[in-house]
């Protein structure tokens, strides 16, 4: 039996061209997993509207994270399939991105071309929601729908409860307010919208259970804020929102924040050019005096001894 992993995460634009940016944003905001309207309705507001005006300002966004060596989340992620690697060197292992190249069905016939027939999914999202993991979940099955090469299939639903996971974070923690004088806490994870939780999709108790964990890891008293953002469109998302908790803040004698974002595994738009700069000008305009972010796990092999536990 020849046993491989693939890691799968959310995608990023070819470059921070418009139109390179223009298709990724189709590509994920056309997932009926991520935007839950009736589709005609829907489709209309996307290629009407949305593509028509959202592309040249992501790109711009994209353009400020922008280095060297590509984009933080394509980085990060294919550091982390080598780290993998190194620690199952008897695995083949591969990523796949819901939304760009290289695609989870690429990769997944790379690794059956290869006599893969014992496969285990890892999706980079630490907390189950159906706009991610479930949707990757469809992704896989769809793809075995096509073919006869079916494979023994062992599916990572979620690890926000394992022990290297909390732990990572709470050492990150407890270093940094070794370092700091801090007021508060602000523990950020991506938001959804509120009718998704109506319907079942239980994301917020997982993220509830991780500021949980991870906070009963680390000795203090200095009050904890869980936040949710990336809040997209006008329904009603989780709440409280990260960018209205951060403006309030210093009104309420916190001028000095801790700020981290576990729910991502690698950093990415939502937490350079949105925590670190837009949120942290929100936090220091209302009055804040210090705004420190702590990055996930982006190339540490932490996250790859953390897949292991789940594997093995």
């Amino acid at each position: 039996m020849k046993k491989g992993i693939l890691l799968v995460n959310l995608g990023t634009p070819k470059s921070a061209n418009p139109k390179d940016v223009r298709e990724f944003l189709k590509r994920f905001l056309g997932d009926e997993r991520v935007i839950k309207m009736p589709r005609l309705l829907w489709k209309a507001i996307l290629h009407g509207i949305i593509l028509n005006t959202r592309p040249k300002k992501s790109a711009a966004m994209y353009e400020k994270i922008q280095t060297e060596a590509g984009f933080p989340l394509l980085r990060y992620t294919e550091m982390q399939r080598d780290n993998v690697a190194k620690l199952f060197p008897d695995y083949l292992v591969e990523y796949g991105m819901s939304y760009s190249a290289p695609s989870i069905e690429t990769s997944l016939d790379k690794l059956l071309d290869q006599g893969v027939d014992d496969l285990t999914i890892v999706p980079m999202y630490p907390q189950y929601s159906g706009t991610t993991v479930g949707s990757v979940f469809d992704s896989v099955m769809n793809y075995f729908l096509k073919t006869d090469k079916v494979v023994n299939l062992h599916f990572i639903r979620s690890y926000y409860d394992n022990e290297i996971y909390a732990n990572y974070f709470a050492q990150k923690i407890k270093q940094a307010l070794a370092k700091n004088a801090i007021d508060a806490i602000v523990i950020s994870y991506h938001g959804i919208p509120l009718s998704y939780k109506q319907q079942g999709d239980n994301y917020d108790e997982e993220c509830t259970k991780t500021t949980e964990a991870i906070m009963a890891k680390v000795d203090t008293n200095i009050p904890v804020y869980q936040t949710y953002q990336s809040k997209f469109g006008p329904g009603e998302w989780l709440t409280p929102a990260t960018s209205d908790t951060l403006k309030k803040l210093p009104s309420e004698g916190y001028k000095k924040v801790l700020i981290l974002a576990p729910g991502f595994v690698v950093d990415c738009l939502e937490t350079i050019e949105e925590l670190e700069s837009e949120n942290k000008g929100y936090f220091l305009n209302a009055g804040g005096e210090e705004f420190h972010y702590l990055a996930p796990f982006n190339g540490d092999e932490d996250f790859a001894k953390l897949v292991k536990s789940l594997i093995v």
